[in-house]
């Protein structure tokens, strides 16, 4: 590995999942294949998002599960165990060591150049490495861009001197501080909000919108969410925008929070959650007309439209179809398929549904938010469905209503959300919110990557007491309401 000039089948930037995945599926193709990496291998989700902070989050939800369970609640009430958590949490994320990583890669039979990437030309990859030196790769058939996204860290007066929490400061903290802001309602944010006040904060979240939390699930996906965090002790203040920063006497001192609304406060920390930007500003792209900085476009089989003659390739979060690490990994499980059956002369089958489309990313990407409650969805939701014309049918349920749902918890508070496409009778749109709610969404996903008919669906049986029933009230639901409308 010595050698500065290098000529693989596939060069990969960037060793997140979804470059990871995309390096492993050429290589099981047959190409020869090399990933480069500046940072961690595993990348933000292992290190900095997903691992961390459902670690964090974990016992905090089981602790508000078992408070609603009776003959528990009474074991339950004391404060977590703060050390412990955060010893779990080292644990989850492999305390920031990525050994695992790089023998996985080695048994995939995938290289490794740890080093900035660049791309300098069609099919060319400068990795300046951690030594020091400069390596060289030719790619023959293809580069894929996997360099994920950065924290988008809005413009403000006095910003650059406090030093604010990312998603990385925010799962990785050593110390519970006393007060901490929250900009932003999304997923970051209301995750990040659950964890620290219960970990001991008081956490006050400023959200610039008015149409509430998680604005593009259902909108009582966010309403349930802000009533549950409002319960366990959150300020959450909705149409409040952040117009300057301040921390008097440095970086260890409170920050001070001006609102555009005139009101003002103060925090130990302040963590920015208000959205992701492309991590693409240094990575070479004007080498090969494209601007640095920009998201990458790409078509349904992963190539980037605006580069000629099809050698680049973008997957995972870079080319803002899907921000979340499973989606990641099914794009590059599909581009590396894509590219191994090109680089080998085999046809390709890009059609709906076929091996080498991705039509999950518009169809069926699931996401699960680890708050109290679940949020679970996949596909489309009711708003989506008419910005897009769809004709369907919303069907509603209580979850709390079930027999499952009142096992599991005591006053259990839920809800379901199911679109169907009124023109195929299949469903298209599935939203759960509710404690547990997160291991219904995989037969979700199902449901809509099958294209099952409903008149099936009533041969899948769900079994007694589970939560799982609500399929089945979901039907009903659906019958009772057609037959009352006939």
């Amino acid at each position: 590995m010595s050698d500065p000039s290098r000529v693989y089948d596939v060069v990969v930037i960037g060793a997140g999942p979804a470059g990871e995945n995309l390096a492993e599926r050429t290589s099981a193709a047959g190409l020869t294949s090399v990933i480069v990496e500046n940072e961690l291998l595993g990348g933000e989700c292992s290190f900095w998002a997903c691992e961390p902070s459902k670690a964090l989050l974990r016992p905090v939800v089981a602790r508000a599960d078992a408070r609603r369970v009776p003959g528990l609640r009474r074991s339950v009430e004391g404060s977590l165990d703060i050390p412990a958590v955060f010893a779990h949490r080292d644990k989850m994320a492999a305390y920031w060591q990525d050994a695992d990583q790089v023998d996985w890669l080695n048994s995939v039979s995938v290289d490794l150049v740890r080093g900035h990437g660049r791309l300098e030309g069609p099919r060319q990859v400068v990795a300046n490495t951690q030594d020091g030196e400069t390596v060289r790769l030719t790619a023959r058939h293809a580069v894929g861009v996997s360099t994920g996204t950065v924290t988008a860290i809005p413009d403000l007066p006095g910003l650059d001197k406090v030093r604010p929490w990312t998603n990385r400061e925010a799962t990785s903290a050593r110390r519970v501080p006393g007060r901490l802001a929250v900009v932003g309602g999304g997923v970051v944010a209301v995750e990040m909000a659950t964890a620290w006040q219960a970990l001991g904060s008081q956490v006050t979240m400023l959200v610039r919108g008015s149409r509430g939390l998680l604005n593009r699930m259902e909108p009582f996906a966010g309403e349930l969410v802000a009533d549950a965090l409002r319960d366990a002790g959150v300020d959450v203040r909705f149409a409040t925008s952040v117009t300057e920063v301040a921390r008097e006497d440095g970086v260890d001192s409170p920050v001070h929070i001006t609102m555009a609304n005139g009101d003002s406060m103060v925090a130990d920390e302040i963590l920015f959650a208000t959205g992701r930007s492309p991590h693409t500003a240094d990575i070479g792209l004007e080498t090969v007309g494209l601007i640095p900085g920009d998201w990458l476009t790409v078509d349904d089989t992963y190539r980037v439209t605006a580069v000629a003659d099809g050698w680049l390739y973008a997957v995972g979060d870079v080319n803002h179809r899907a921000l979340m690490t499973h989606q990641g990994k099914y794009q590059g499980r599909i581009a590396g398929a894509v590219i191994g059956a090109r680089a080998n002369g085999e046809p390709l089958d890009d059609s709906r549904w076929g091996p080498h489309a991705a039509t999950a990313d518009s169809d069926a990407v699931p996401q699960v938010v680890f708050t109290d409650p679940d949020v679970a969805s996949v596909g489309l939701t009711t708003r989506e469905a008419e910005r897009t014309g769809r004709r369907v049918d919303v069907v509603d349920y209580d979850i709390g209503r079930l027999a499952g749902a009142a096992q599991y918890a005591d006053g259990y508070r839920g809800r379901a959300r199911v679109l169907i496409d009124l023109d195929r009778g299949t469903v298209v749109g599935v939203t759960f919110v509710g404690p547990g709610v997160q291991e219904l969404l995989y037969s979700a996903t199902v449901l809509i990557t099958s294209e099952a008919p409903l008149e099936r669906l009533w041969h899948a049986v769900p079994a007694f007491p589970t939560i799982s029933e609500v399929w089945l009230r979901i039907l009903e639901t659906y019958r009772d309401r057609a037959g009352q409308v006939e």
